[in-house]
């Protein structure tokens, strides 16, 4: 695999590369662009060192809408962090206020935004915003790129690529000449230079500039996202200083060319955790402390609170983020704890047909596979969103499903609580076969978790994975499951 090393800022990250095609986000739809040309190979964030992603995320309380914000955060690129939360904070904004009223709908309306590295060199970064919004009917889908100059320290939309704006003015009279020669007929006044026509920008390995555009930006909804390629010859006068490098770099095999990842189905073993057995559920008193969400950035410091009590607890990550991070998933496995799927970018499953149900699981179970040479036999649907059609993937795909009956309440309207709140009411709601849902993505639920485990083992607790609590019983393959007091006759410890 093709590796190569460069300065941002104060800090060295490896690189290594993966080409990917485009894909949609918020349904899953995963459609390629029809044209080559406006394919792009993106960078393998596995490869930055020292690379984390940031979440905002609400939807867990029945009175809130579905939303999950996931971009990442780049050592050396603070200016490019800044940009990307201030957007992630303005979306949800922007989604809360037009969905006001609408909380209690069914299915409820959802924001979700998953990313990817469009470039990663010593020249220039950019990192794309997959946007999905569902209001009632469909899914709308758009893209947003943001770029990084390491030179300068400084983050640009997608029109910093460009020398001002007359070459704007002139991109957009190249792009409404390819579209004059596509049937049907799209909305080419929607193309002036201004506003955000030209917000997501980036180059193929030819150094075509590649523009795409939201759906229903220029046309029918029906024809979904469109994207021109601008050939390299007459994009390259239109370049800043920062866009000439960009596609300098790509040109140079700044990303593994090669297509989309492949996405196998997974031959390895199931998920187990290596202390298993060393507690009897039937004879002491056991809860299953559960982390959604991650990995993120405090999760290597829940991991060592654990590692520090000996309590292990279920790991359910989030496929992107397990890929980004693998090394904080097998220091999960390593030290005992078991790893779970939450779906690949965590939109809602019960919104989806079978078959992208079945993308986002089998992806993430590779994802995971890939980091700890074992397959996940549990999901967390996210949202604890469960649909006839999740439970009949799931079944099929070797997964039982996992909720809660202890809810932390440590995210409350997209935040999360206070860490002394999010350990009382864990202590308080606490029993023998509990299930409890925390998120490791918050700073605050991970600075409450030494104060639950030093009071609940004072009250004779051990901290198990979740399929310990079923014993030898064991736990079915699609079927959903909320409490380790479920099973036919079986009587809780008190």
């Amino acid at each position: 695999m093709h590796k190569s090393r460069f300065c941002v800022g104060i800090a060295l990250l490896a690189l290594s590369a993966s080409g990917c095609g485009m894909a949609a986000a918020g349904d899953g739809k995963d459609v390629m662009v029809p044209a080559e040309p406006t394919m792009i190979d993106f960078v393998d964030p596995a490869g930055v060192v020292g690379l984390s992603t940031r979440t905002l995320t609400e939807g867990d309380s029945a009175d809130s809408r579905y939303v999950h914000i996931n971009y990442p955060e780049l050592p050396g690129a603070p200016a490019l962090t800044k940009a990307l939360r201030t957007q992630a904070e303005r979306q949800m904004k922007d989604f809360h206020d037009r969905t006001r009223g609408d909380e209690h709908l069914t299915p409820r309306p959802e924001l979700n935004v998953d990313w990817q590295l469009a470039a990663a060199s010593p020249q220039a970064v950019a990192v794309r915003l997959r946007t999905g919004e569902y209001l009632g009917a469909r899914w709308g889908n758009s893209t947003r790129t943001y770029w990084f100059d390491p030179g300068s320290g400084k983050a640009v939309d997608s029109t910093g690529l460009l020398a001002g704006k007359a070459a704007l003015t002139t991109l957009a009279a190249l792009v409404k000449e390819q579209f004059a020669e596509r049937k049907p007929r799209i909305g080419q006044d929607d193309l002036r230079p201004g506003g955000d026509a030209f917000d997501s920008m980036a180059f193929n390995r030819n150094g075509d500039l590649v523009v795409e555009f939201d759906d229903c930006q220029l046309g029918p909804c029906s024809l979904g996202r469109l994207a021109v390629a601008v050939p390299a010859w007459q994009a390259e006068p239109l370049l800043s200083d920062l866009g000439r490098r960009a596609q300098e770099n790509v040109r140079a095999g700044g990303a593994t060319h090669g297509g989309p990842p492949r996405f196998a189905p997974t031959t390895s073993p199931g998920t187990v955790s290596s202390r298993a057995g060393s507690v009897d559920c039937g004879r002491v008193k056991c809860v299953a402390l559960t982390f959604d969400d991650g990995p993120g950035p405090y999760t290597g410091r829940l991991l060592d609170a654990l590692k520090r009590e000996r309590a292990r607890a279920t790991f359910f990550t989030v496929g992107s983020n397990a890929m980004a991070q693998p090394a904080l998933v097998r220091r999960m496995s390593a030290e005992g704890h078991l790893v779970g799927n939450h779906s690949w970018a965590h939109t809602d499953l019960s919104k989806q047909a079978s078959s992208k149900i079945a993308d986002s699981l089998g992806k993430t179970n590779s994802a995971v596979a890939a980091a700890i040479g074992q397959t996940p036999t549990l999901v967390r649907p996210p949202y604890g969103a469960v649909s006839p059609r999740v439970r009949d993937v799931a079944r099929d795909m070797g997964l039982a499903l996992v909720n809660w009956d202890v809810d932390t309440k440590d995210q409350i309207g997209g935040r999360a609580g206070e860490s002394g709140d999010i350990a009382d009411l864990t202590v308080r709601a606490a029993h023998p076969g509990a299930i409890i849902l925390m998120h490791d993505i918050h700073r605050e639920t991970v600075a409450a978790v030494p104060d639950i485990l030093k009071r609940l083992r004072g009250k004779g607790y051990s901290f198990v994975t979740v399929p310990e609590l079923y014993g030898s019983a064991g736990m079915q393959a699609g079927r959903l499951y909320g409490s380790g007091n479920e099973l036919p006759g079986k009587q809780p410890l008190t």
